[in-house]
């Protein structure tokens, strides 16, 4: 399938080694908005934190096709699997917490995929890129706690953002 570098992001939102941030979740924030504009999905891969503080020290985001799926114990008994979606792609940010500074560093960078990437036009379906916001989801819980069924408060949703 050959390499996939993301070519029509902007220098000033792509990532760099060495790049600060105040928050791991800010470092989260750029990174999945780097990733809707290159066409993939992210997800978080693993955190170190201290034990005597619950800080986080590190923390690694990775493509959401890393990795390969672990054998599932179930295997037998599913009628309808689900696809394989992770192929092994090694495209991910690793951050750090310096200690002085009080911020997140990026210490790797790895742009590189080993998949296709998604079209813009299909970017707002990938798991990382779903998201409700907190207008919308007010809007739903009051919906929910009127009694409209799901069809209902969707319609109504629909209508209040074309008026």
């Amino acid at each position: 399938m050959g390499i996939h570098v993301p070519s029509h992001v902007p220098m000033e939102s792509t990532p760099f080694k060495g790049m600060e941030f105040e928050a791991d979740e800010i470092a989260y924030g750029f990174y999945n908005e780097y990733g809707r504009n290159a066409g993939f999905s992210i997800r978080k891969e693993y955190v170190n934190k201290c034990k005597k503080t619950g800080v986080v020290t590190s923390r690694r985001f990775v493509c959401a096709k890393e990795g390969v799926r672990g054998k599932d114990k179930r295997d037998q008994n599913v009628k309808n699997p689900r696809a394989e979606t992770r192929c092994g792609c090694e495209a991910r940010l690793v951050i750090v917490l310096n200690r002085d500074s009080k911020k997140y560093v990026v210490s790797e960078f790895i742009a590189e995929h080993n998949h296709y990437l998604h079209l813009p036009s299909t970017v707002h379906m990938m798991p990382s890129q779903r998201k409700v916001d907190a207008t919308h989801a007010i809007e739903i819980d009051l919906a929910h706690e009127s009694g409209l069924r799901l069809k209902q408060s969707q319609e109504l949703f629909l209508l209040h953002n074309y008026c």
